[in-house]
């Protein structure tokens, strides 16, 4: 539309436990830009996110992010590598292994710390 710009859009990531959540993105490699009154700016390249001290359950258990990368299996590599799955375990995070879907894209699932899951994913075909 004519004269109308969008500059960027970021989702309200929610978070159980606001501190152990930004240490997790951080381990994942986000960079934490700004901290105010519970809400966290995290960015990685020209991806980013905020993350709120906000949580309900079904709110968190029914949220879903997806992060296109160039190589998911080098992602997964990296996360495995990393032991993030064992280093957080007892907050719940799991991690599938990568896999090609019908949608022609390469992707595997992250869960953190407060149920929310992540795809992390390349196009593939």
């Amino acid at each position: 539309m004519a004269g109308l710009h969008a500059i960027e859009i970021k989702a309200f990531v929610p978070a159980r436990d606001y501190d152990l959540s930004r240490r997790f993105y951080a381990d994942l490699g986000f960079e934490e830009r700004s901290d105010f009154e519970g809400i966290a700016y995290f960015a990685l390249g020209e991806c980013s996110f905020l993350l709120q001290r906000f949580y309900q359950e079904a709110h968190a258990g029914n949220f879903m992010m997806h992060l296109l990368v160039d190589d998911a299996d080098a992602w997964h590599r990296r996360l495995s590598t990393l032991d993030i799955v064992g280093r957080y375990r007892d907050h719940g995070v799991r991690m599938t292994a990568p896999a090609d879907r019908p949608w022609r894209m390469r992707d595997f699932h992250l869960i953190d710390p407060s149920g929310v899951l992540w795809r992390i994913g390349h196009n593939i075909g």
